[in-house]
């Protein structure tokens, strides 16, 4: 006989329910981090100091200190002239959380790894995997910085294009954590199961998925959402003519908020269909529970999508909008990981 594939020690199992809390707090990071933006908030806190940064100011010197540093920005300077320090106060509590947040996931996955790792119960060819999704997270609070950095200098916000690698790297840790604990899920069940392959509907879902995601961070770092409140025209208007002409077809597709409002909007049907087919293709396979976790996901997310621009961005209805986009982000890759499990 062939040697089982699992070691006696190793518990799939187990880490698999770790993962699955570290998906949870992602998605909360997700959430918050959009909070943030949706709030203003994310220039409050000018110093990234990963340690010392954990304790927030604790009297009123360290605010004072922490409020003068903010009004040497250009955030300040131009569009909060004669904040105050109750003010200030409230979008530094967002963009603590959103840090903090960070720094708890970082350790939620550290510290039970190491200890899995020590006691043996990682699997066989689990390691690999799972340091590169640490690695991943230190990376994230680099770029997390990185986006920051752009709009203390020059700017009034971040950069748009620098936001959306921080969210399409925040998206990409929950996927393949989700992904990870859906292998390690079936080798708890079986010890002899094989990871789960990629499938080309997975691939192609994933693809167009990923374009609707990167528009949609442009459109939060555009303030894009903002350029009309109608749907499905915009101000009267189905396609933003003007702003197309006004400039090139490249700038226009990546800079202009209303024409990257305009592809986020419509991209989204195509998104439908792809999603639709990945859902066939999981039931087709055996998982029906899955095909129904994915039509449930975007038909929320298109309905909150529509009701972000109807009411003007409301931070109660965006914030949903972001959270049931991260919770799609998850049903699609169950949907691709149970198209390619053997």
């Amino acid at each position: 006989m062939l040697a089982p594939p699992l070691p006696s020690r190793a518990r799939p199992g187990a880490v698999a329910r770790w993962l699955w809390w570290v998906a949870a707090l992602v998605v909360a990071m997700v959430v918050v981090g959009g909070i943030t933006r949706l709030t203003e908030s994310g220039l409050s806190i000018t110093e990234w100091k990963p340690l010392s940064g954990t304790l927030p100011p604790l009297n009123a010197e360290q605010w004072e200190a922490e409020f003068a540093n903010y009004r040497k920005i250009p955030e300040y300077q131009l569009l909060n002239q004669g904040m105050t320090l109750a003010q200030f106060k409230g979008i530094f509590f967002w963009e603590y959380v959103h840090r903090l947040l960070a720094r708890l996931v970082g350790v939620a996955f550290a510290v039970p790894l190491a200890w899995f790792w020590i006691r043996g119960a990682l699997p066989t060819g689990y390691k690999g995997r799972l340091l590169a999704l640490l690695a991943l997270g230190g990376l994230q609070g680099a770029i997390g910085w990185w986006m920051v950095a752009s709009g203390l200098s020059v700017r009034t916000d971040v950069s748009h294009i620098r936001l959306s690698v921080h969210l399409l790297n925040a998206l990409l840790i929950l996927a393949g954590t989700v992904w990870t604990a859906l292998d390690l899920r079936e080798l708890a069940a079986d010890r002899y199961a094989r990871p789960a392959r990629l499938t080309t509907i997975g691939i192609v879902t994933l693809l167009v998925l990923f374009v609707q995601l990167l528009f949609g961070a442009w459109v939060a770092g555009l303030n894009a959402g903002l350029v009309t409140d109608q749907w499905p025209l915009m101000n009267g208007r189905f396609f933003p003519l003007d702003e197309w002409r006004s400039r090139g077809a490249l700038d226009a597709i990546v800079n202009d908020p209303y024409v990257v409002h305009f592809i986020h909007r419509w991209w989204a049907w195509v998104a439908v269909a792809a999603l639709i087919l990945l859902a066939r293709a999981a039931k087709r396979a055996g998982h029906p529970k899955v095909a129904r976790a994915i039509h449930t996901t975007f038909g929320i997310q298109i309905l909150l999508g529509i009701s972000t621009v109807m009411t003007g961005v409301r931070i109660e209805v965006a914030a949903l909008h972001q959270l049931v986009g991260a919770l799609l982000v998850i049903a699609t890759t169950w949907g691709a990981h149970a198209t390619g499990r053997r």
